[in-house]
């Protein structure tokens, strides 16, 4: 290869030996190639070289004091930044017992000396095109990942504006602004975060379960749309027995989430959304519904949403009752009504939450519609 083909581009290459002779002669070959060539004469040397500028390959003699190379190509694998970069070492060594080794410890070739410089530019041009052709994949990786990323954002963002769209059609027919999903799910964001202060709720409050709790937080109440007007929308209390039917609204929407998460198991929003669906009428002392589940029993995320959607409920002024004030909505929810104890809430959650209604009333006023 000659000079005329030589270009300074061609690839930035630490060679690490001790021997003053050697450094010399590799670096002068390899620099008159059009190579930029960065001698260094020990190992500790070569770490502190690498780790201000990362090179596109490193040539290492084996024989060297303090740190030989076996024990600086190791240093070099443990460095996320160094990892990836080849290792050619050159040695005089010629059993095949310090090949392996060198292989083992990282290297990706080996080269003999005494050295021709073909043979040692031949063997470093292959090894730079190599790491050439790996880094473009991994652009082109990233490159499609971030694709398959916009894509499925767009089509989970499509979906739920679907959802979301069915879900106020049918939260609107007792809540004439269908406001209430939109606060509902601000108040659980804001709450899961003020919860994942605590110890005892951090292990459980991940990005990922806040997140898929503030989407399926106006999937609560779907199952309504399986009630009938004549209950649903009825201007006085319900009897016990359409208070039974109202229930089942938890079941139905569960049910039909369900139906859902079979056909997208991997979609853990709607997982979520059948769990809160179900569980949100639950109480921490077992006298809720549909299944009069207790304490830890109740899953978190219908815990949150339960302290959201009480708090929603005693806000607004619905058929049967007036609109409580704020203060008077957080006195109820943490001390009860007068007539019975605020056992429907984990006394932990209820001390965050008296913590942060604050920001619930916030929510309201911004969202109140």
């Amino acid at each position: 290869m000659s000079d005329a083909t030589a270009s300074p581009a061609r690839g930035n290459i630490i060679v690490v030996d001790d021997t003053p002779a050697n450094l010399t002669l590799l670096a002068k070959m390899l620099g008159d190639r059009g190579y930029r060539v960065r001698p260094v004469p020990s190992g500790s040397l070569a770490l502190k070289a690498a780790a201000s500028d990362p090179p596109d390959l490193l040539l290492l003699d084996i024989s060297m004091p303090e740190m030989d190379g076996f024990e600086l190509c190791r240093r070099l694998k443990e460095d996320p930044r160094l990892k990836d970069v080849p290792v050619i070492f050159i040695s005089a060594l010629t059993e095949t017992e310090g090949k392996v080794k060198a292989f083992h410890r990282g290297g990706v070739d080996y080269i003999t000396k005494p050295f021709q410089i073909e043979e040692v530019e031949a063997r470093v041009e292959t090894h730079l095109r190599l790491r050439s052709a790996q880094a473009e994949l991994a652009r082109y990786n990233r490159y499609l990942e971030q694709l398959v990323d916009e894509k499925v954002k767009e089509i989970s963002e499509s979906q739920l504006a679907t959802i979301f769209a069915m879900v106020k059609l049918a939260e609107s027919r007792d809540d004439e602004t269908g406001t209430h999903i939109w606060r509902v799910r601000e108040y659980c964001l804001a709450f899961a975060n003020a919860l994942r202060e605590q110890q005892a709720f951090a292990p459980v409050l991940t990005d990922p379960f806040v997140r898929d709790l503030y989407n399926a937080a106006p999937l609560h109440d779907i199952g309504k749309v399986g009630i009938s007007d004549l209950i649903l929308l009825k201007p006085e209390r319900h009897t016990a027995e359409e208070f039974e039917i109202m229930k089942t609204h938890t079941t139905i929407g569960a049910r039909t989430l369900h139906g859902v998460g079979e056909r997208y198991p991997r979609n853990s929003f709607v997982t979520m959304g059948a769990q809160v669906a179900h569980s949100h009428h639950e109480r921490w002392d077992g006298s809720g519904y549909p299944d009069g589940l207790a304490g830890d029993a109740i899953p978190l995320a219908a815990q949150i949403m339960a302290i959201a959607d009480v708090y929603d409920a005693l806000r607004t002024l619905r058929r049967y009752k007036p609109a409580f004030d704020h203060a008077a909505s957080v006195t109820i929810i943490t001390e009860g009504d007068g007539r019975t104890k605020p056992l429907h809430f984990d006394s932990r959650i209820l001390r965050v939450f008296a913590e942060a209604a604050k920001e619930f009333e916030t929510i309201f006023e911004r969202l109140k519609g």
